[in-house]
């Protein structure tokens, strides 16, 4: 059984799949509490895989995002192998702080407390902005990097980094923007 929050469909709004529709699992918990996180994740009932498989596949996208809160906390090989064998491309969004299973498509590294993570293996990494030094995770192995203002609050100063350091690319919450899940 995985406790999850929510399953819903929608646009993915942050980050390289920008505008992709995509299935979101958002799992319950997690093991950091960041002050400016903007998601309510800690409700959630008990789920078995087939049915957590049975309410993605009600959508027509082929991307399923698997979230929380930290989706590290309640996955694993077996649910990742269960939505490939469903035809879905399985990508997590997690905070880089705990082991993640074999088999997921795309990794979506948002690192928290000055960058510690644990896994080796990211496509992007995507950083809330709040005036720290993004050098400290040009290191990270991965192809892309966005920094995000926090909480669409402070764009004007996520810019100026992103022109400072233009390896990296701007990344707004476009579903807020547009008010949409």
């Amino acid at each position: 059984m995985r406790k999850v929050n929510e399953i819903f469909y929608s646009l993915q709004g942050e980050g390289y799949h920008t505008g992709t529709p995509a299935v979101f699992v958002r799992f319950s918990g997690c093991n950091l509490k960041c002050g400016f996180c903007d998601t309510s994740h800690e409700k959630g009932v008990l789920m078995t895989d087939e049915e957590i498989l049975a309410e993605v596949n009600r959508y027509p996208a082929q991307m399923v995002i698997l979230t929380g809160g930290e989706p590290s906390l309640w996955i694993d090989e077996e649910l990742i192998a269960l939505l490939h064998d469903s035809g879905k491309y399985v990508c997590i969004e997690t905070n880089g702080t705990r082991p993640l299973p074999k088999g997921i498509d795309w990794v979506t590294c948002s690192p928290k407390r000055d960058g510690m993570v644990c896994i080796d293996r990211m496509d992007e990494v995507k950083v809330v902005y709040e005036g720290q030094d993004v050098c400290a995770y040009e290191h990270f192995p991965a192809k892309h990097f966005f920094l995000q203002p926090c909480s669409c609050a402070n764009i004007e100063e996520t810019v100026g980094c992103v022109l400072r350091h233009p390896s990296w690319r701007l990344s707004l919450q476009t579903h807020k923007l547009i008010n949409i899940i």
